[in-house]
């Protein structure tokens, strides 16, 4: 299942064959691997449905301080974010020294939703071929972010939390500017049916 490919459904690893606790190890390390790819996944889908209802590009703009974020900042921070953390995630330092996070948070008001919707796949692309290249082996492996170290296991659930962070605002930005916003989850007064969860 690929990140890009939107489904709802998580790979399910194997279970372990007897061997003990390097089978039982390399279990784990699969069934958290297909959970992270279903968490990338899930999120991306949360913010794409929350976007999708924003009428206008004038509102993928709107902030609701000066010193605050837009839907566009925040994808394209999110954007500029996963192409420095994951090109060759597993070789080289999480901060690439060619992103600029500062521009990332300058307003960007003239780009189109055509134009952050291209940034934004181009870098959910590059996340899922990356990701793709991690194995159960890896997760103990060293990685650096800023210089500072962290085992592959550390540095995905970062990037989950973080990507998880700012989807929450972008959901509620995009919530503040649609007329007839439909709900992402369980509608007030709705009982809860599997029909309006994401499905794992």
């Amino acid at each position: 299942m690929l990140i890009s490919g939107m489904s709802e459904e998580p790979l399910h690893p194997p279970p372990p064959a007897a061997g003990g606790s390097s089978a039982e190890e390399a279990f784990a390390g699969a069934a958290f691997l297909a959970n992270a790819r279903f968490e990338f996944g899930r999120l991306r889908r949360l913010a794409e449905a929350a976007v999708a209802q924003v009428p206008d590009d004038a509102a993928l703009h709107r902030r609701l301080a000066p010193d605050g974020n837009s839907i566009a900042i925040l994808m394209r921070h999110l954007a500029g974010n996963l192409r420095s953390r994951w090109r060759d995630f597993l070789t080289t330092d999480g901060e690439k020294p060619d992103r600029n996070r500062e521009a990332e948070f300058e307003p960007c008001d003239r780009r189109t939703r055509a134009e952050l919707l291209r940034e934004w796949n181009e870098a959910f692309a590059l996340l899922d071929s990356e990701f793709e290249r991690v194995a159960p082996g890896d997760l103990d492996r060293t990685v650096t972010i800023r210089g500072e170290e962290f085992s592959v296991l550390e540095a995905v659930q970062r990037q989950i939390a973080h990507l998880a962070y700012h989807t929450g605002q972008v959901v509620l930005l995009a919530r503040a500017s649609a007329p007839a916003w439909k709900s992402l989850s369980i509608p007030r007064g709705a009982p809860p049916a599997a029909a309006y969860r994401y499905q794992r």
